[in-house]
């Protein structure tokens, strides 16, 4: 991020004031970051996303009151929305899952070092995925996991329904995304140019309609349930 831009807006929404203590002090020393609201709740997240408009929300999926899943997918129906870094532990899966498929780009764990959370909230207001190898394995683990036959099914058929629009190139490059392959590891997989890795990744998101690399990955694996 180049030094004439202006620091990235971050929110930071958690029900404990230890934890956004630590976080303001960690984002506040960077000077390409800079924490404009908390809240500590999801009602009081929305109302300080509104007021403050980061580019950024770091956002505990577990909170009394409203949760993070639910602020999320309010913030995300705005016409400008923030991006969304989930923070949670690994025994919340599924409310993370959830949230990866309506649109948050990531998430970090509580216990993170502070050099991976900055990482990843970088990321996020590139828009980029902040999900590492291991958290992405768990994701798919936990898309993947036992269901009843019916809702696997429903939810397979529902997948492949969505993904017949595309052309058998743009499927190769959506099967390599969920396998979690950059544009230039795509490029070397498939034999093309990264332009044209690229050109594809735009089909995948208008044919798609999606957001973002995570939701083609987890409507990729549905798919192949």
């Amino acid at each position: 991020m180049g030094s004439d831009r202006e620091p990235v807006r971050v929110v930071i929404v958690d029900d404990e004031q230890l934890v956004r203590m630590a976080l303001r002090l960690v984002i506040g020393s960077e000077p390409d970051l800079t924490v404009v609201g908390e809240a500590a709740d999801g009602d009081a997240a929305i109302t300080v996303v509104d007021e403050q408009r980061p580019d950024v929300v770091l956002m505990d999926v577990r909170m009394p009151g409203r949760d993070g899943l639910s602020a999320t997918r309010e913030l995300l129906t705005r016409p400008v929305p923030p991006r969304v870094l989930m923070l949670t532990t690994f025994d919340s899966d599924d409310l993370v899952l959830s949230a990866l498929r309506v649109g948050a780009l990531g998430f970090v764990l509580k216990d993170t070092h502070p050099a991976q959370i900055l990482a990843a909230l970088r990321n996020v207001a590139n828009g980029s995925p902040a999900l590492s190898p291991t958290a992405m394995e768990r994701v798919i683990a936990a898309a993947t996991g036992p269901q009843s036959s019916h809702t696997r099914d429903s939810t397979r058929a529902a997948a492949r329904q969505r993904l017949s629009v595309l052309t058998e190139r743009e499927l190769e490059t959506a099967r390599a995304i969920a396998d979690g392959l950059g544009n230039p590891e795509i490029a070397q997989r498939l034999h093309i140019r990264v332009a044209t890795v690229k050109a594809h990744t735009g089909s995948l998101f208008a044919k798609l309609a999606v957001e973002n690399r995570v939701q083609i990955a987890l409507l990729v694996r549905d798919a192949e349930k």
